[in-house]
């Protein structure tokens, strides 16, 4: 007896397994051990994990899921990973440019916060924030800011992933008035969150000068605690690097914080690394040190540029970073920093073949969950990773007429062609619409905290 072609069908889906959601398109870039790039590929995921990942008819007849997004005209990837930032500064976006970090901060950042930032102005910073970073492909990001608990909870509202630092600073800051106090909230907010799913709560000094060795130490102990990164500023100024060595015995930032026992025994991720020299980058593979690389804040800032191409060849991790969106970098958008990080390595070695758009898509994916210690879980499209991926329209005629999807992601597409975002196997933007927050709310709360801003800073005057 011949079986009909829809008894077939029918037969077939009694056989293949289940899955929560099949997400295919006409390319697939997987970031794996073999960097395999898949022509009409597709990827099935269940409870947050991937399930396979491999040409579409393979993963058609092996799985089937209740909801699909076929994206034939576009390349699926990794979520990107942004691996410094301070998320409710979107709020002070442009309040101050074209001044270096010190007047920057002593001049206008310290002085805003001081008269705006409150539990209030964080929850919809984060908000903001959030929704640019996921409408541009990102899908995790590592945050250092104030009142932490509830950036932590908005970002897990909005379905997204992060590591969040709660920062201790040496002055009374707006959650919290000494660094012992701040210490002792982190430590409440790590406990608070040990173990969920989305959100790695821990402990960030902002930098060595603006903290005593024994707040430094205590962060450590305390980042060890509960096996999370150590966020700190490292090297970002020639004037950090000069300052230290007056005040330290000769001694650079990274070899301060190794001689007072600051790096000892759990991983640490050095935002900037700008003036990082010989001695610090034999520290950084010592002590297995990640790095997170700002190229725009470094450029706007012209704090100088970091010697990422020497890094990568000595195996330290590197990963990419927006930097906070309130002037040393006004937006949150990772495709712009893979693109300039390239170029500006090229520029500053007079060399078109270093950066090439292959390692600097690593860099903004597997490369930066190697930076964060986290490679194992999300950085690739992998079976049995955490679902966090994006796709990228490439039906715009700035993407016309397709070519190598490396070069395409890094130089050609932009954060405006990311079309799905899914994290932890939940669809969180979907043809280019957020699923989890809401646009219209979020522009007017922004604007309405923005104007109370602006008039703080005209009564200062």
């Amino acid at each position: 007896m011949r079986l009909s072609s829809i008894s077939l069908l029918f037969f077939s889906s009694l056989l293949a397994a289940p899955a929560d959601l099949i997400v295919s398109a006409g390319k697939v870039v997987t970031m794996d051990a073999q960097r395999r790039v898949i022509d009409n590929g597709a990827v099935a995921i269940a409870k947050g994990r991937i399930l396979a990942v491999g040409p579409r008819a393979g993963i058609d007849k092996q799985f089937q899921a209740p909801r699909r997004i076929d994206r034939p005209d576009a390349i699926l990837a990794p979520g990107l990973i942004n691996t410094h930032t301070h998320a409710p500064m979107a709020l002070l976006r442009g309040i101050a440019d074209d001044v270096d970090l010190q007047q920057w901060l002593q001049r206008f950042i310290f002085p805003a916060e001081a008269r705006n930032v409150d539990e209030e102005f964080v929850r919809a910073g984060a908000r903001l924030a959030v929704l640019e970073m996921m409408l541009g492909g990102t899908t995790t990001y590592v945050d250092m800011y104030y009142f932490e608990h509830a950036i932590a909870e908005e970002t897990a509202k909005a379905g997204m992933r992060a590591v969040l630092g709660q920062t201790i600073i040496g002055f009374p800051a707006p959650d919290y008035k000494t660094p012992a106090d701040s210490l002792a909230a982190a430590e409440k907010f790590m406990q608070r969150f040990k173990g969920h799913p989305l959100i790695t709560a821990t402990v960030a000094p902002h930098a060595i000068y603006t903290n005593s060795a024994e707040t430094l130490q205590a962060a450590r102990r305390l980042a060890n605690k509960f096996s999370t990164p150590y966020l700190i500023h490292v090297s970002e100024t020639q004037k950090e690097n000069l300052d230290s060595g007056l005040q330290h015995g000769h001694l650079t930032p990274t070899l301060y914080l190794e001689s007072i026992g600051a790096l000892d025994g759990g991983h640490t991720l050095f935002a900037h690394a700008v003036w990082a020299g010989a001695n610090d980058l034999a520290a950084f593979r010592r002590r297995g040190i990640g790095v997170a690389h700002c190229p725009s804040s470094n450029m706007k800032l012209g704090s100088g540029v970091a010697n990422i191409t020497t890094m990568l060849a000595q195996n330290i991790p590197v990963g990419l970073g927006t930097d906070g969106p309130a002037g040393s970098n006004n937006d949150l958008n990772m495709f712009e920093e893979m693109d300039l990080a390239s170029k500006l390595a090229k520029v500053e070695l007079r060399d078109p073949r270093v950066l090439p758009a292959r390692t600097m898509f690593e860099m903004a994916t597997i490369t930066g969950a190697r930076a964060l210690a986290m490679d194992k879980e999300i950085g690739s499209l992998e079976a049995g990773k955490r679902a966090d991926l994006i796709t990228v329209s490439t039906d715009s005629p700035n993407a016309w007429p397709a070519h190598d999807p490396y070069s395409m992601l890094v130089y050609t597409l932009k954060a405006s062609d990311v079309q799905d975002v899914v994290i932890e196997g939940r669809i969180t933007v979907e043809n280019k619409r957020p699923l989890t927050l809401n646009p219209l709310e979020i522009k007017r709360q922004a604007a309405a905290i923005r104007r109370r801003v602006d008039a703080s800073l005209l009564v200062a005057k």
